[in-house]
């Protein structure tokens, strides 16, 4: 080996491979943030369990490769801190498993210290070695994870450790501060835990593994519930933006498939909390005597959080859906406006894009395709679709008749479908709808099984396009590209925007993204709720300032950092106050009722 013609990457990999220690740059400026506010409430007490539900039970515990992806992944995903978080008021880098960091000259890397004192539930210190394997583990086909194969491979294309707690992170292109602090510290896996080979997929289904986070995961009651519990003594109970947060002692998650019957469960008091951001469940449900008698406390309360891309996901791999007609032709079918005025009640509001709330990265410009029958029957006619058939369903010359079948897992949304699938009957088009249990149905989607999905992916701070766009996650399964977009003109552009690193022309990327989607008319908005609306029963305690603005819901147990803001934990239980209520129960006692809406943070 001849270390004199090797580039200065390529040598300290080699030292990596190798077992040694690339040299530190001695020129780095080494942040860290203890001064912005913390957001935790020290009246905060510990212990209890707190009791929530899920609608279905989870097809693995792994997070990544098949089945990884569903809303469970959720609490898997945040007991594994990442190197840093947002600040979720001032958006400042905040400290998680680093606590300081430093950027590269070459606007490719950046440097983190881990702090010494993190440690695995199992009492393992985090090392760099663990970011080392988790680059190795990612970019391994064994985990059966196309899109992380990938992801780890060109936007992510090393990790050097300089000793046991430095090391350095490298995109794949030029970024700025910003996207930086967005894409490169993740979150690793314990490399003392895990061993990669042909057998992983299956071995690891079922395993429980050390977390980095307060809570683990400590019973599985398969079909029936999950549990978590709080690590004796966690790493991070003492650091600035953890005090006085994951306050329960055990996270309890039982599965309820049906909210009526989830409903009821909280109504007797076995569930903690629920949320009440349907409109029905908030204005009517809560018409009962726990709410009436004081019991359970109402809080609705406006965020300043980016907006979910909630909608119809077309399938352009479909035969029907390949021809942009009908895609056009269903874009002005669905009668969303009426769906939002009557059954939501005006509560929420109509989404003219892909996501909303992301300041200049949101295409302002485009507005939603209104309700309009005549212009979508053009449309259908230009695909073929001219000849009435039963119940007024268009049809085209060999007797196939214009039908969509839509996926969708949530049953409180079938009044709504049904809503959009008389409407869209004017239009001549049918609509089949079908409910999949939460876990099924995802699995139909990454799977590429679907026709069309209604659902919304989770958003964080800036778009994220590449797994959602990029035509190399088109066609094949276990990737996010579920409308199997293979468009060559998005495709250039979400490769520019990955790697533009002026922010400025970035978000006109974004823009140009939007906008080119729009011209696709694969993806249908529908609505954006900039606020989170829950019921808890009055023993579930919140912070004086009841939460963040950019808090996703009030009560989750969790960080939160998937959103991209360090939000949550910051409830607590408090028995006195629930033994109180319970013998006010049997008692008749009745307590004034809370009803907030906070409205600080609505947005104009």
């Amino acid at each position: 080996m001849r270390l004199n013609h090797l580039g200065a990457a390529a040598l300290a990999l080699c030292w990596t491979q190798l077992g040694w220690s690339a040299t530190l740059p001695t020129d780095l400026k080494w942040e860290s943030n203890d001064t912005d506010p913390v957001y935790a409430d020290p009246a905060a007490q510990r212990g209890g369990t707190f009791r929530t539900f899920m609608t279905s039970f989870p097809l693995t515990l792994r997070n990544y490769g098949p089945d990884a992806n569903g809303a469970f992944a959720g609490y898997m995903r945040e007991n594994r801190l990442p190197l840093l978080a947002s600040h979720p008021d001032t958006g400042n880098p905040i400290p998680m498993l680093a606590n300081q960091w430093a950027f590269g000259a070459d606007h490719k890397t950046m440097y983190f210290r881990i702090n010494p004192k993190a440690r695995w539930s199992d009492g393992v210190p985090v090392s760099a070695d663990d970011f080392l394997f988790t680059l190795k583990m990612l970019r391994s086909k064994q985990i059966n994870a196309p899109w992380y194969n990938n992801y780890y491979s060109t936007q992510i294309v090393d990790v050097i450790k300089f000793d046991d707690h430095t090391l350095a992170i490298t995109s794949g292109s030029e970024k700025s501060r910003e996207d930086l602090l967005d894409s490169l510290p993740f979150s690793p896996e314990p490399s003392h835990a895990i061993t990669l080979d042909d057998n992983w997929v299956r071995e690891y289904n079922w395993k429980v593994l050390p977390v980095t986070g307060p809570y683990q995961l400590s019973e599985v009651k398969k079909g029936k519930s999950v549990t978590f519990s709080r690590i004796p003594e966690w790493w991070g109970n003492d650091e600035r933006y953890f005090q006085h947060r994951f306050n329960p002692d055990r996270i309890q998650i039982k599965v309820l498939r049906d909210l009526n019957i989830a409903w009821q469960h909280f109504l007797r008091g076995e569930l903690d909390t629920f949320g009440l951001v349907i409109p029905n469940w908030w204005h009517d449900k809560t018409k009962t005597p726990e709410f009436d008698k004081g019991y359970i406390n109402r809080i609705w309360f406006y965020t300043q959080t980016p907006q979910s891309p909630s909608g119809l996901y077309l399938n352009i791999d479909d035969p029907l859906l390949s021809d942009l007609n009908v895609r056009l032709g269903i874009q002005y079918a669905l009668n969303i406006d009426k769906m939002l005025s009557t059954l939501l009640r005006g509560d929420y509001q109509r989404l003219n894009n892909y996501g909303s709330g992301q300041g200049d990265f949101t295409n302002n410009a485009l507005k939603a395709r209104p309700f309009d029958p005549a212009l979508a029957r053009d449309y259908f006619a230009k695909a073929g679709f001219t000849k009435a058939g039963p119940e007024g369903i268009l049809q085209d010359a060999k007797g196939r008749s214009l039908s969509l079948n839509v996926i969708y897992t949530t049953s409180e949304h079938s009044q709504r479908l049904t809503l959009l699938r008389e409407e869209a009957k004017k239009a001549g088009l049918n609509l089949e709808l079908n409910l999949m249990d939460a876990s099924a149905g995802f699995k139909a989607m990454l799977e590429k099984k679907h026709q069309s999905a209604w659902m919304a992916w989770s958003t964080g701070r800036y778009p994220a396009y590449w797994e959602y766009f990029h035509k190399v996650n088109a066609h094949k399964p276990q990737t996010n590209n579920i409308m199997n977009i293979d468009d060559d003109a998005i495709t250039a552009l979400v490769e520019q925007y990955d790697k533009e690193f002026d922010f400025a022309k970035k978000a006109e990327l974004s823009r140009q993204i939007q906008a080119r989607l729009y011209e696709l008319a694969s993806f249908v908005p529908t609505y954006q709720v900039p606020y989170t609306r829950e019921g808890a029963w009055r023993w579930i305690k919140l912070p004086k300032e009841i939460a963040t603005t950019k808090s996703e819901v009030l009560y989750w147990p969790l960080d939160g950092f998937n959103s991209g803001y360090s939000y949550g934990g910051l409830f607590w239980i408090d028995e006195t106050v629930k033994k109180e209520t319970l013998n006010a129960i049997k008692q008749g006692t009745r307590y004034p009722q809370v009803n907030i809406r906070d409205t600080r943070y609505l947005q104009p």
